[in-house]
């Protein structure tokens, strides 16, 4: 196993901010970066290193809605890169990001600051444990895998029952339960992977019922 570097100094040194949104940037990776040089070789793979499209869709919601999220508590889940999160700080939520990947979690607080809001990090499993204190939660992304979608859905299904609101951002990802879904709207965004120059696909925002 190959010693990792600091994630912190790592990535503020060879993942430049690039801006995703208006007046929002995060630390991201480009071929240059030399990502293994600091995931050595056991780390699951870098899904905070981007902007992915549902995470996308959701922050174009966010700004198109902010009364959905402004003065309430609001759960970041599956935050990646933190930018949902950031997205609904600064439309005056109290944010916490649930991230597994503790260098996941790290990003998320270097991001949170580039962008001058305040996120408090959750770096574990959350989905085994009790309904957490928030209004609402936004996940972006996060039905990826046919196991993890069966433990997402089970405590989204705790949380709506317990009165959360539960908002997915996601652009057609394998495991969505649509048949559980309400759509909020829909957006054109190029998700992380499309080709250069694609003009993007349809993302949308659903809420979990």
């Amino acid at each position: 196993m190959r010693p990792r570097r600091d994630p912190a100094t790592f990535i503020a040194r060879n993942m430049p901010l690039v801006a995703v949104a208006p007046g929002i940037r995060i630390h991201m990776a480009n071929p240059s970066s030399g990502l293994n040089r600091l995931l050595g070789d056991d780390a699951p793979a870098p899904y905070w290193a981007f902007a992915w499209a549902g995470g996308l869709a959701l922050l174009r919601y966010i700004a198109d809605h902010s009364a959905s999220v402004g003065g309430l508590r609001v759960l970041d889940f599956g935050a990646g890169s933190g930018l949902v999160g950031i997205a609904a700080a600064k439309a005056g939520a109290h944010v916490t990001a649930a991230e597994t990947d503790p260098i996941g979690a790290v990003a998320i607080g270097l991001n949170a600051a580039a962008n001058g809001v305040r996120i408090d990090v959750v770096a574990h499993d959350i989905t085994r444990g009790p309904v957490p204190e928030v209004d609402v939660i936004l996940a972006g992304d996060v039905f990826y895998d046919a196991a993890l979608a069966v433990a997402v859905a089970g405590f989204f299904d705790r949380c709506v029952a317990q009165g959360v609101r539960v908002l997915v951002g996601d652009p057609g990802r394998a495991h969505l339960p649509l048949a559980r879904l309400r759509e909020l709207a829909r957006y054109t965004i190029a998700d992380f992977g499309d080709s250069a120059g694609d003009s993007g696909s349809s993302a949308r925002v659903l809420a979990f019922a």
